[in-house]
């Protein structure tokens, strides 16, 4: 299953925010089997992301996408979303609950511009934010969904992990089992270990090998290498596997005068 993660808002293009939602949600993705094929930033502008929504929806199965969900004039998120998918914009009475349920506790009044946040695109799923007012929704068609979260990071993560996690793992996460190790080596340049790393690449065209230079290449260098190795049979054929590319990577770093400095599993 492919995934493509679409970013929005003028403020990550202008460079004022860092876009940590793409990261950590590109992650998250990955190890419930998902190929982000994709991740794209789009401005506050309702063509640009019904374009690109469009294209999303053509080429892959799940599109994720976060901001643009609040009670200003330049949130048009659930806008573009319905028109991408022709679908009408209703005030969905789930979410407007939800909506008045937190601006109830906070002892404000629903304005107009807090109940925009409660309508959505006909037939969405609304889903409640745990941490802030907008709720989030996911929209199915054709067999494929748009998951829209807000973005503040907070509330993004919050809402994938109580409801989106358990949503994707269900209907569209395939069947594997995900495993990532690392290992820091130093002393040996990235160019020198470069042949190993590429000859494993070959030998096991269905792992992800990645070495990540830390150092200077030649007065000091100091090498981050994560193996990303997926099974559809066990989580202990993942582990074997990824353990066995790390030792010969070991064995080879050794043979350089390299010195292994810290390794494990983050996954």
């Amino acid at each position: 299953m492919n995934a493509w993660i679409i970013s929005i808002g003028n403020e990550l293009l202008i460079g004022r925010i860092v876009n940590t939602n793409a990261s950590w949600l590109a992650k998250k993705l990955v190890f419930l089997g998902f190929n982000v094929e994709r991740i794209t930033v789009v401005p506050d502008n309702k063509d640009d992301i019904v374009e690109e929504l469009r294209r999303s929806f053509s080429r892959t199965e799940v599109t994720v996408t976060t901001g643009g969900l609040g009670p200003t004039y330049d949130d048009m998120t659930t806008e573009a979303v319905a028109s991408a998918l022709n679908r009408k914009l209703v005030l969905d009475e789930k979410a407007l609950g939800l909506v008045g349920k937190f601006y109830n506790s906070k002892n404000m009044k629903l304005t107009p511009e807090r109940i925009k946040m409660a309508y959505v695109p006909e037939g969405a799923i609304v889903l409640e934010n745990p941490v802030g007012a907008a709720p989030a929704y996911i929209v199915e068609a054709n067999k494929k969904a748009i998951v829209v979260l807000p973005g503040v990071p907070d509330e993004m993560k919050a809402i994938f992990e109580t409801s989106v996690e358990e949503y994707l793992r269900e209907k569209y996460s395939p069947h594997v089992y995900i495993v990532e190790y690392y290992i820091i080596i130093r002393g040996v340049p990235e160019s020198s270990l470069a042949p190993v790393i590429n000859r494993l690449s070959r030998e096991h065209g269905d792992v992800y090998l990645k070495s990540h230079p830390k150092g200077h290449e030649i007065t000091g260098p100091v090498l981050d290498i994560r193996v990303f190795v997926s099974s559809e049979k066990s989580i202990v054929e993942a582990e074997e596997k990824a353990r066995s590319i790390i030792d010969e990577i070991v064995k080879n770093a050794g043979k350089l005068g390299g010195t292994i400095v810290e390794s494990g599993r983050t996954v």
